[in-house]
């Protein structure tokens, strides 16, 4: 079964951990969201292909989920002593991802060819794309104006009331190289549990043609991030209270709307299923441990082939 994996953040890098360790590499490729790419202290840097890089190739935090383990704080530290911005941590050896980068980037490497490299020397196996080459930048439009994802996120830790999203030069981003390809060849789309309106989202919004009905219709599921009302990690429900729509993991399928041909929802939402009109697979979706990921992930597998 080939499956192409949508994910952003600490809960998709999970799933897609979960889905490398049974896939083969040549039957899983993993879109990464790009709109909360930013530059800071001139460098570029890229949280949420970061965060599921660093997962499959074993080097992520374990405490955090994002970040690398066995961390040290050296360069930061020093720089804020001189005055510098604090508000978003770089450690020591992710700074030599971010310097190395952008090194490239300013030689003319695309994004993507630069994190299949990384890839390569990480001993990741699997296919990792970010959702395009271009520039996208999420905005969080907020009661106190417009805010980058990472000055919301990070520097504002989510405070701002939100009142909508838009994305900057998402009309002129293109799928990465090869990302159409792996959609055409899908057996199924999964979605992974990330936030439905700024790890998604933007991704949605380069594929829509490949994922709706214009394009081959690939059959597309999505696990909700969603439990028992509440984000396992993140603003997601904090988003959806202040867009006036109860979080929960109903809120998420309708979120997605026509596109899905199944859902996965938490047991804890069970209920929650009888009011979704797409096949649904109620399971224990909370991934605590790498064992518990690698469950999910055959639960999900499983499901989809028996549909």
């Amino acid at each position: 079964m080939k499956i192409v994996a949508l994910a952003g953040g600490v809960g998709g890098a999970k799933l897609a951990h979960g889905l490398a360790q049974i896939l083969p590499p040549q039957d899983l490729t993993i879109i990464v969201n790009t709109g909360d790419d930013f530059e800071h202290y001139g460098l570029y840097i890229c949280p949420d292909l970061d965060t599921v890089c660093y997962t499959l190739a074993g080097l992520a935090n374990p405490e955090t989920g994002w970040g690398r383990v066995d961390e040290s704080w050296n360069v930061i530290e020093n720089a804020k002593r001189l005055g510098g911005p604090g508000w978003f941590n770089l450690g020591d050896r992710d700074l030599g991802t971010h310097i190395e980068r952008t090194r490239r980037l300013k030689e003319g490497q695309c994004l993507s060819e630069i994190t299949r490299n990384f890839c390569k020397v990480w001993g990741i196996e699997h296919t990792v794309l970010p959702m395009t080459d271009q520039y996208v930048h999420t905005i969080v439009e907020t009661d106190e104006g417009d805010l980058e994802f990472q000055e919301y996120f990070v520097h504002r830790r989510c405070e701002p009331h939100v009142k909508g999203f838009r994305f900057d030069g998402i009309e002129k981003a293109e799928p990465a190289p090869g990302a159409r390809e792996a959609i055409a060849e899908a057996d199924a789309v999964v979605i992974c549990p990330s936030n439905p309106w700024v790890s998604i989202d933007p991704i949605l919004r380069v594929f829509s043609p490949l994922l709706s009905g214009e394009g081959p219709g690939v059959r597309v599921f999505a696990v909700s991030p969603i439990i028992g009302g509440e984000t396992v990690k993140g603003p997601a429900a904090k988003m959806y209270r202040e867009l006036g729509i109860e979080p929960s993991a109903l809120a998420v399928a309708n979120h997605y709307g026509g596109l899905l041909a199944g859902f996965v929802l938490d047991q804890i939402d069970s209920e929650l299923s009888k009011a979704l009109e797409v096949k649904t697979l109620v399971t224990d979706t909370l991934m605590k441990s790498t064992e518990d990921r690698k469950r999910l992930a055959q639960e999900v597998l499983n499901w989809i082939g028996d549909l």
